[in-house]
């Protein structure tokens, strides 16, 4: 990868985006935590928060101490050393989550899938998830990949509300709503672990690079 591939492009006037790649890939979304990582360590001054996603990373900064094309030239920089160099995972951790599959879409998922609701539940607690990313609210964490079986569009209405603990399937991702937020995701299940705590050291209870698994409760 070079600064012929990696694109920078301002969001507003405080926030700078670097574009990794256009097409989706574990390898793509590596190299975009690997970069947002070590632009951490390097504390490139006036830059305030990085924000990964699973092409490209924002950059949020202070536009009276630096300018854009200071900041960018400084991020590419930076992007382009971890893209030659080889960059280890982050340290992950495991989560075990108890759900209670009793969701207001769980029937209608079967129906769709053509699977009963035991095999809905079955599928979606057997497998292990892992934490591509964090976004829409503080602590939803985006987890994939969820069984083929399983995989449906959003749902053409999204719901005006979502309580909180909810556990949501839609395309091939798994989420539970860290908050109660409008929402468009098939509803399966609802968990009693709390994802987001603004008291907490770590606010958000899972981080990307996570696995996570979800346990059946009665």
């Amino acid at each position: 990868m070079s600064h012929t591939q990696l694109r920078a492009h301002p969001l507003g006037d405080t926030a700078v985006t670097i574009t990794f790649g256009a097409v989706r890939s574990a390898e793509l979304l590596f190299r975009v935590h690997s970069a947002a990582r070590a632009l951490k360590a390097a504390n490139i001054p006036h830059v305030e928060d990085i924000v990964p996603a699973y092409l490209a990373l924002t950059v949020f900064y202070d536009p009276l101490g630096t300018s854009y094309e200071e900041v960018s030239r400084k991020l590419l920089d930076a992007c382009d050393r971890v893209a030659h160099s080889t960059p280890k995972p982050a340290p992950s951790r495991e989560h075990r989550i108890p759900v209670k599959y009793d969701g207001i879409d769980l029937e209608a998922v079967a129906a769709s899938a053509g699977l009963s609701v035991e095999d809905v539940v079955a599928s979606h607690s057997s497998r292990i998830y892992t934490v591509d990313l964090l976004g829409f609210v503080p602590g939803f964490a985006y987890l994939s990949e969820l069984d083929a079986a399983l995989q449906l569009p959003r749902r053409a209405q999204p719901r005006p509300r979502i309580a909180a603990g909810s556990v949501g399937i839609a395309a091939a991702q798994t989420a539970v709503y860290p908050l109660d937020t409008p929402g468009g995701w098939h509803i399966i299940g609802r968990t009693q672990t709390v994802m987001f705590d603004p008291t907490r050291d770590a606010p958000a209870l899972l981080a990307p690079g996570d696995t996570v698994r979800f346990e059946r409760i009665p």
